[in-house]
């Protein structure tokens, strides 16, 4: 009996090794960077990320009053991860980025986390280092390259339906980011993605041959997709999912979207045969346990979004599977 389950598990992995080989390379992106390990949507976590060997560098926009493109996951300063020059926390969020020069943002430190907050507890094994400012799209793709890396960029554009005045109009947004890819010469490296697909619609007007990623959330906020709504979502860019047959790799696809990033909590077997069927790339996100990262491996998605990129390499070797 134990050589029978010995052989079928080496069969499985076989199975899984040559899957993955044959039909295209996992992709496996590290979120804010290596958010778990160190601080999110810093130099110090993207070269953290590079360091442990990921393939993707996933990282979100904002933009300031002097139009730079900056990596933060708020629009608006988060209390939890920033204190100020005099080295005291932030006591509320705020202000806005927007309203703020390049040289005013670098005044703030982000450089670890407020203790004894929730983040802080869902963070614990993060790694401080003080002295980190909020860095420009710019600095990032110029990090690989001193790096001597050639990473793909996932890049998030952090507008909203719902907060209008805290970001430039998904236009202004998609434009500023076409133009930042194309300047450092990284267009076929890049993914552009969003829970906002105004933006991404605008994107494919501007740059068709950048990629695009629709990212869906039905179960935890930014709810973006839903088939409960009577109504369009405001998230969609005039997309319905009920004339896509309820079909949310269908409405993907629609929207002119090369990837599909569905909530780990959302995706299942059915739907991610159906992307792919599609022609549609799958990668979850933010999968952070390794029975989850177990699960949708098993589903054959194309990747995965993580905090813990070590983590994750150590379930993918489990399974046979091989990064490029």
């Amino acid at each position: 009996m134990q050589s029978t389950a010995l052989l079928g598990r080496s069969l499985l992995a076989f199975a899984f090794c040559w899957t993955y080989s044959a039909g295209y390379a996992f992709d496996l992106q590290g979120h804010r960077g290596a958010r778990g390990l160190a601080p999110e949507n810093t130099l110090a976590g993207f070269g953290k990320a590079l360091a442990i060997g990921v393939t993707t560098l996933e990282a979100d926009l904002a933009v300031t009053k002097d139009q730079v493109l900056v990596l933060s996951h708020t629009p608006r300063l988060n209390p939890d991860i920033t204190r100020g020059a005099d080295g005291r926390w932030l006591a509320s969020p705020g202000p806005r980025i927007w309203d703020l020069t390049l040289t005013e943002l670098r005044r703030f430190d982000v450089g670890r986390i407020k203790p004894w907050t929730r983040y802080h507890v869902q963070l614990y094994q993060q790694t401080p280092v003080d002295g980190l400012h909020i860095p420009t799209l710019d600095e990032l793709f110029k990090l690989a390259q001193d790096l001597g890396k050639a990473p793909r960029f996932n890049i998030e554009a952090k507008t909203s339906p719902d907060q209008p005045d805290d970001t430039p109009d998904p236009e202004t947004f998609a434009r500023l980011i076409v133009d930042a890819v194309r300047r450092a010469g990284v267009a076929d490296r890049t993914t552009i993605e969003s829970f906002d697909w105004r933006t991404l619609l605008a994107v494919r007007k501007l740059a068709p041959e950048i990629e695009r990623a629709c990212i869906t959330s039905e179960s935890i906020a930014p709810v973006n997709v839903s088939r409960a709504l009577r109504s369009p979502s405001a998230w969609l860019g005039g997309l319905e999912l009920s004339r896509h047959g309820g079909s949310i790799p269908r409405l993907v696809k629609a929207a002119g979207c090369g990837t599909w990033l569905p909530y780990h909590g959302d995706a299942d077997a059915a739907s991610v045969k159906e992307a792919r069927a599609l022609g549609l790339k799958v990668v979850p996100w933010t999968v952070n346990s390794q029975r989850d990262m177990a699960r949708v491996i098993d589903m054959n998605v194309d990747g995965l979004i993580t905090d813990y990129p070590d983590m994750a390499r150590e379930v993918l070797a489990a399974r046979g599977i091989r990064l490029p």
